[in-house]
C-alpha cells in the first residue's frame, strides 16, 4: 500500500576519494547548498568511493612533494604546479577550507575508504569524510596508517577498537570495490561526481548555486537524465 504522505528521499551519491582537495571543496559546496534546499530533511547524501592512485602504497618509502608529483602527473613544470596549488588554495579558502598541502602526505586511501563505509552504517559517514579530509590536506596526517585511522575514527564517534578490528579483516573491501567498479560503468574519470536521484549527474566542485538547481531539477523530475556539466575536479591516473 502506498501512502500519499509518505515522502521517499531523494538521494545524492558523491564519488569522491580523499586525497582530492576538489573533493573537499565540493563537499564544502554541496553542504552549502543543502542548508538552502527547503526539503533538506528528505535528502540522503551516500558517500561513493574513488581512488585516484588505487596503485599507490599504503606508507610510501619517501615523501615526494606535491608540487612535484603534480607537475609529473599532469606534464607540467613545477613552477606550473605550484600555480595550480595556489589556485586551489584561494578556491578552498572561499569556502572556509584551509589547505596546507605542503604537509601533505602522499598514501593509499584504500583504508580510508573503508573507514567511511564502517562510520556509514553507524550514522557517521559525512562527519568522518569531513575528518578525513581536514586530516589529510590541512594536517598532513599520513591516511595509509591504520592506527592514525582507529584515532580519526574515535574521534567522530566510532570505536576506535572496531575501526582495528575492521581495519585486520576484509570488511567492506568489497564495497569500496564495488563503487569503485560502478564509477567505471558510469564513466567516471574524475572527482568529485555527483549522481542525483539515480541518473542526473555532475561533475567536479560545482558551485553551490549549481548543486542547489540540481537538488531542486531532481526532486521536482525525479529520474530523468541530464548532460554531465563538468567543474574543476581531481582526474584519475592514465596509467590506472
Amino acid at each position: 500500500m502506498h501512502y500519499v504522505g509518505v515522502m521517499e528521499k531523494l538521494e545524492v551519491e558523491v564519488w569522491s576519494d580523499i586525497a582530492c582537495p576538489w573533493c573537499y571543496v565540493g563537499k564544502r559546496r554541496l553542504q552549502a547548498s543543502l542548508e538552502q534546499f527547503p526539503r533538506r530533511d528528505a535528502v540522503k547524501v551516500v558517500w561513493r568511493s574513488f581512488q585516484l592512485d588505487p596503485a599507490a602504497p599504503a606508507i610510501p618509502e619517501e615523501d615526494v612533494p606535491v608540487a612535484e608529483r603534480l607537475a609529473a602527473k599532469y606534464g607540467v613544470s613545477v613552477d606550473r604546479a605550484r600555480e595550480m596549488m595556489d589556485r586551489a588554495h584561494q578556491i578552498a579558502a572561499a569556502e572556509g577550507i584551509e589547505l596546507a598541502q605542503d604537509r601533505v602526505r602522499a598514501s593509499n586511501t584504500f583504508d580510508a575508504h573503508r573507514v567511511v563505509h564502517l562510520a556509514a552504517q553507524h550514522g557517521l559517514a559525512d562527519a568522518a569524510v569531513e575528518r578525513l579530509f581536514r586530516a589529510h590536506h590541512s594536517e598532513g596526517e599520513r591516511l595509509g596508517d591504520r592506527e592514525v585511522l582507529a584515532r580519526l575514527g574515535g574521534e567522530v564517534g566510532l570505536d576506535p577498537a572496531e575501526v582495528r578490528a575492521m581495519l585486520a579483516g576484509g570488511a567492506y573491501a568489497g564495497a569500496v570495490r564495488d563503487d569503485q567498479a560502478r564509477a567505471r560503468a558510469l564513466g567516471v574519470r574524475g572527482v568529485p561526481f555527483f549522481v542525483f536521484g539515480g541518473r542526473y549527474a555532475l561533475s567536479g566542485a560545482q558551485p553551490a548555486e549549481v548543486l542547489g538547481e540540481a537538488l531542486d531539477r531532481a526532486w521536482r523530475e525525479r529520474g530523468p537524465q541530464a548532460s554531465t556539466s563538468a567543474a574543476p575536479g581531481c582526474e584519475i591516473d592514465a596509467s590506472s
